[in-house]
Parts: C-alpha cells; sequence; structure tokens
C-alpha cells in the first residue's frame, strides 16, 4: 500500500511522497500533484499521512476512515460516489 503525506500550513497544503532508494539506502521526498493522490485513494490502494505543520498534529486516513474524516482532510473529490 502507497503512503502519501499531506502537509497544511498557513500558506496552503501539498502531498508528498518518499521514494526510498536500494543501492545508497537514501530516502528521497517528491512532491505529488493532488489528481495523482486522488485516483490511488479512490482505488483503495493508499493511505494519506495528514500533518499540520504549525502543531505537529498528525492523522492517517484510509479507506476505513469515516467520511466526514474524509471530506474534512481531504476534500470532496476524495469521497466514493
Amino acid at each position: 500500500m502507497n503512503r502519501y503525506t499531506k502537509f497544511i500550513n498557513i500558506m496552503g497544503s501539498y502531498y508528498t511522497k518518499d521514494f526510498e532508494k536500494e543501492k545508497k539506502n537514501i530516502t528521497k521526498v517528491r512532491e505529488i500533484k493532488e489528481e495523482t493522490v486522488r485516483k490511488f485513494f479512490l482505488q483503495g490502494d493508499c493511505e494519506v499521512l495528514v500533518v499540520f505543520e504549525e502543531t505537529g498534529k498528525e492523522i492517517l486516513i484510509d479507506d476505513f476512515s469515516s467520511e466526514d474524516d474524509i471530506k474534512k482532510y481531504l476534500g470532496k473529490s476524495f469521497v466514493k460516489k
């Protein structure tokens, strides 16, 4: 299962994904488009860790989360129709 991270700060929000390089034992972090995260989330193939940068609070959202939590932290477009 893929894990994406959504960072929320005063200026807005953005999504990232960690990629591990096997040969060099390095973890690279890349910014990902919201559409990509939405596609995998609706397929049920990912979970999203929501991080509030100011407070450090973290919330894990996946398929089994309540619809209200999904709407609140990710948006209406992440809810299955």
